[in-house]
């Protein structure tokens, strides 16, 4: 998902551009004709029988494999298809899982998962007991660091280095990011701490939307591996010790000659010097599709990495060799099910509208009327909605990258000059700005908009995505207003509810997926806050629902009346906080049985209902239960599989009411 976000067009033209595609096709024919190594390779060890010319055959072999794999289950296709030659080069180099190769996001992780004892189980990406579409610890050995969040893998990386270096090892790490990767604080914080430990490391920067340079010709090609290689590093080294010892003037004089010579030389102009002066020795860039490029650097790197973190700057081009990816807006980020000819998804079945859709719809409403209303989006404007906020209102609108600590006190200091910002971040994502939430929003007061999209279970992306925790993790904050939706028309008017409150922060949140088919009101109301409403009344069995499983819940009092001769109310709460506390006062005195359902965790509305119940003594005399998502990280599956596991679906309401 993604939190790299941003999928943006091809890199422009000063950037190192993909070869032509009748060379891939050349190399396409000449693996057929050479017949399929790819066959032969279970484990990267195999690699290293392999020459520099099989090593391209592989490559081509590995592309292929990878397309029909992703054509079968769907996920994530371009970027995996544009790390293919360097996932091939850094298993051929390094001594995996010795070696600790880190991805980070993941995403991009499928042709390592090929080469790494994972290819016959390849067709099961993302589906329920198969491989997770992410990189995994519990998986496989290879991966040795999970990631489905950005911006990890440097931490992580120095932590395994230092680690290394305590226990007095000799093995490499690497951590391979993506440029959209690197617009977060975190990658950043990492590389500083990096740069001061000096502590032996290798950071490849994998840059598939803009390029600090371009790496053409015969001659950068010479100068980026002369500049990798061991006389140069130790000639630099030696020039510092030098340089130390000279007096002041000549001191400066003679960096500032070796800085000009240097980025000269490795054509990485302003670039490079920022990672250099953050400690790293700066390689590049390099052509990421060129394995004549690719192998002779990361040899270089891994036999002459003896001063201290190396950044080795790899440009590559998304959805490379595949041309219906590279003929795509998004390089074919996301995808479901396709055809391998045409590339064509298969389509979803029409029906109700997204949640994402019904709020950028009702937004760009609220913003016609109030000039105030800005959008706010951390790399995921496609993914939230803001997208088509930004078409009508682009000056409104800001993607702040991947930088959600920085989007949530953007959004503070927008709302403290009387702006009104909607923040719409993932649920799962919100929880890397929660000091943010804390610190900047919440006890100033402030009348932050935050618009939680994939709130409950997500699917085919699994525990790292699911939306789990934002009900407890906001619930418990004060001066906080947190609404759930039960379906698109109350999600429109809880849009309209955000925009009219000026009273302190405000979130609402809404799954993935489709509505239920509501009828979307044309001119959506402010709901009043902390008021429920009463979907069906009976005086038996109380259901009180908050969020979208409030279908289930009335299937699953349909089916208790029939069985038991019981009433049953369905209650649609509408908000965890503040409650509906003259209403649960009435339920508890009314009906011998409650029970609250939510797509939350433990510790969320119900936990505050028996609070509130307890406190007030309304407790005794009824049976109270509270639905919430299990204790557990619950496996990728489908959503329905995954909401019967959690038993939100009507037969366990129904189960848990009898």
């Amino acid at each position: 998902m993604s939190k790299q976000h941003k999928h943006s067009a091809a890199a422009p033209d000063n950037t190192c551009q993909p070869e032509p595609l009748d060379r891939d096709r050349a190399d396409a024919r000449q693996s057929e004709m050479t017949g399929d190594l790819l066959k032969d390779i279970n484990t990267p060890a195999d690699l290293k029988t392999l020459s520099d010319t099989d090593l391209k055959i592989l490559a081509a072999e590995l592309r292929d494999k990878t397309v029909q794999a992703v054509s079968k289950t769907g996920g994530h296709l371009g970027a995996g298809l544009g790390v293919v030659e360097l996932t091939v080069a850094l298993h051929a180099v390094f001594n995996t899982p010795d070696d600790r190769l880190i991805w980070d996001v993941g995403h991009q992780c499928y042709p390592h998962k090929i080469l790494t004892g994972r290819k016959d189980r390849i067709e099961t990406l993302r589906m329920g007991g198969g491989l997770s579409g992410f990189t995994k610890r519990s998986e496989s050995e290879y991966d040795p660091f999970g990631a489905a969040h950005s911006s990890t893998s440097i931490s992580a990386a120095l932590g395994m280095a230092v680690a290394r270096d305590l226990a007095k090892g000799d093995n490499n790490v690497i951590a391979v990011i993506g440029d959209g990767a690197m617009s977060a604080g975190m990658a950043y914080e990492a590389m500083n701490n990096a740069g001061a430990r000096k502590s032996r490391l290798i950071v490849i920067l994998n840059d598939n939307e803009m390029s600090i340079a371009p790496p053409v010709g015969a001659m950068s090609r010479h100068l980026t591996r002369l500049v990798s290689s061991r006389p140069y590093i130790n000639a630099r080294e030696m020039g510092k010790k030098i340089t130390g010892i000279l007096p002041s003037p000549l001191r400066h004089a003679a960096k500032r000659a070796e800085e000009s010579a240097r980025f000269a030389a490795s054509h990485s102009f302003g670039g490079g010097s920022l990672f250099e002066e953050m400690g790293f020795y700066y390689i590049g860039p390099v052509d990421g599709h060129n394995l004549d490029h690719l192998l002779p650097v990361l040899r270089n790197a891994r036999d002459n990495n003896n001063h201290g973190p190396l950044l080795i700057h790899v440009i590559t081009q998304k959805g490379k060799g595949y041309l219906p990816a590279e003929n795509s807006k998004d390089k074919m980020h996301g995808v479901r099910k396709f055809d391998v000819i045409t590339g064509e998804q298969s389509k979803a079945k029409p029906g109700a509208p997204a949640y994402t859709k019904v709020f950028a719809r009702q937004l760009i409403k609220e913003a016609q009327k109030d000039p105030k209303i800005l959008g706010i989006t951390a790399a995921m404007p496609d993914g939230t909605g803001i997208d088509l906020f930004a078409h009508e209102f682009p000056e409104r609108s800001f993607d702040v990258g991947i930088a959600e600590q920085h989007a949530v006190t953007f959004a503070a200091g927008l709302a403290a000059e009387g702006f009104k910002p909607f923040c719409a971040i993932y649920s799962t994502f919100l929880q890397r700005a929660y000091d943010q939430v804390v610190h900047d929003v919440a006890i100033q007061n402030l009348p932050v908009r935050f618009a939680i999209d994939r709130a409950g279970l997500v699917g085919a992306d699994g525990s790292t995505h699911a939306g789990a925790f934002d009900i407890a993790y906001l619930s418990c904050l004060p001066n906080f207003v947190v609404m759930a939706a039960s379906d698109e028309a109350e999600l429109a008017r809880m849009v309209a509810t955000a925009a009219a409150h000026n009273d302190g922060p405000i979130a609402l949140r809404y799954p993935r997926g489709e509505g239920t088919g509501a009828e979307i009101p044309e001119d959506a109301q402010p709901l009043e806050i902390g008021k429920g409403r009463i979907i069906k009344q009976g005086q038996d069995i109380a259901l009180i629902s908050l969020g979208a499983r409030l279908e289930e819940c009335l299937k699953a009092a349909e089916t208790l009346e029939s069985q038991t001769g019981k009433s049953v109310s369905v209650i649609d709460a509408r908000f965890a906080k503040p409650l509906d506390e003259a209403l649960l006062t009435t339920l508890a005195k009314t009906h011998a049985t409650l029970i609250t359902i939510e797509e939350g965790a433990r510790g969320g509305f119900g936990a505050s209902v028996l609070e509130f119940l307890a406190n007030t003594d309304l407790l005794s005399g009824i049976k109270i239960r509270t639905l919430t998502l299990p204790d557990v990280f619950q496996e990728h599956d489908t959503q329905e599989k995954q909401y019967e596991q959690a038993g939100l679906n009507a037969q366990s309401i129904v189960k848990a009411a009898l």
